[in-house]
């Protein structure tokens, strides 16, 4: 075994995070928290794992559930396509009679790309397949000194070979260890080689990383600038009419699909009776844009005319509907 895999496996006894997904080979369990953990916290995913596992214990009763049960669940986490692959990938699974148990196999199914299916057919399946993920990239970067960008197509590639042939010598005589090592770099990623601040004066590979040695572990892992930020500018009516309020499903090839949001007048009703403006220019932030929000309530004397898309529903009933983070953020200042 190298070095730099003893070391990592040494430390990852000593220092790896206690997680309740690493006390079980069930691929569901793994594959469950892999998703949400894509774009989340480990602080943040692990209730939401636990939420997910308790309701849906199986991939099968998951598969069974409705999307807008799965999104209801998922609210608060974000990026909801993720959600929306969780369901559809459940249901592929039942069809196969059950979880793939080859890397291929974890591909196919929706939403998984090169580093959830090493990770899941790893850890589940011991699968001799390297992980490349964001703290396995700085890791690697500092490490070696490499300033290839990692969101390069020829950085992608020079470090998942680069990890594929650290992980090979890390595997013992039976060819066994991926999960453990694969879960040993991707801790030390995330508790020792930080983003900001790293722990390099207590870091076990100190005397072996180039970026330490030649004062670079600010500027690697090093990452083209390529996403462009645009601003998007919304008006939400929330319409309330003798406890009632309206609300439609937002559609396909756009933020948000499969949420629900109140009503988005194509122009507001302005003169209306009962109108009034809750809060002005509220800005949220997703990744690739910025959307300020205008919140307006509206209390007709005479329940208005909508367009087919909307359904009423009484207001007690609204948290039965998964929102978008921001829905959730204008409703807390509505009056009652």
């Amino acid at each position: 075994m190298n070095e730099f895999a003893l070391t990592l496996l040494h430390w990852f006894q000593e220092n790896g995070r206690d997680l309740p997904w690493r006390q079980t080979r069930d691929p569901y369990a793994i594959w469950l928290s892999e998703i949400i953990l894509q774009q989340t916290q480990v602080k943040q995913g692990w209730a939401y794992w636990e939420r997910f596992m308790a309701k849906w214990p199986t991939v099968e009763q998951l598969a069974a559930a409705t999307e807008d049960e799965v999104l209801r669940l998922w609210q608060g986490l974000g990026y909801y396509s993720r959600a929306r692959n969780l369901h559809f990938a459940a249901k592929q699974i039942v069809e196969m009679g059950g979880f793939p148990t080859t890397i291929e196999g974890v591909k196919s199914l929706k939403g998984v790309g090169d580093y959830t299916a090493a990770a899941i057919g790893s850890i589940a399946y011991d699968l001799p397949a390297a992980v490349v993920d964001g703290n396995v990239y700085r890791v690697l970067s500092r490490h070696f000194g490499i300033s290839t960008p990692i969101n390069s197509t020829e950085g992608k590639k020079e470090f998942a070979l680069l990890a594929q042939n650290l992980l090979l010598p890390a595997l013992d005589r039976e060819g066994k260890g991926a999960g453990h090592y694969n879960q040993a770099i991707m801790d030390f990623g995330a508790i020792q080689c930080t983003p900001s601040s790293p722990d390099c004066a207590n870091c076990p590979l100190m005397e072996t990383c180039v970026a330490f040695r030649e004062d670079k572990v600010g500027e690697l892992p090093v990452k083209l600038k390529t996403l462009k930020v645009k601003e998007r500018h919304l008006t939400y009516v929330y319409v309330r009419f003798q406890g009632m309020t309206a609300i439609h499903r937002r559609g396909e090839g756009d933020i948000w699909q499969g949420l629900y949001e109140p009503y988005t007048p194509p122009s507001l009703p302005q003169g209306e009776e009962g109108l009034s403006l809750l809060r002005k220019d509220v800005k949220h932030v997703l990744t690739h844009r910025i959307l300020r929000a205008d919140f307006w309530l509206w209390e007709p004397a005479e329940r208005p005319v909508l367009p087919d898309d909307y359904i009423w529903i009484k207001e007690a009933e609204l948290d039965d509907y998964a929102k978008p983070r921001l829905i959730e953020l204008l409703l807390e200042s509505l009056p009652y």
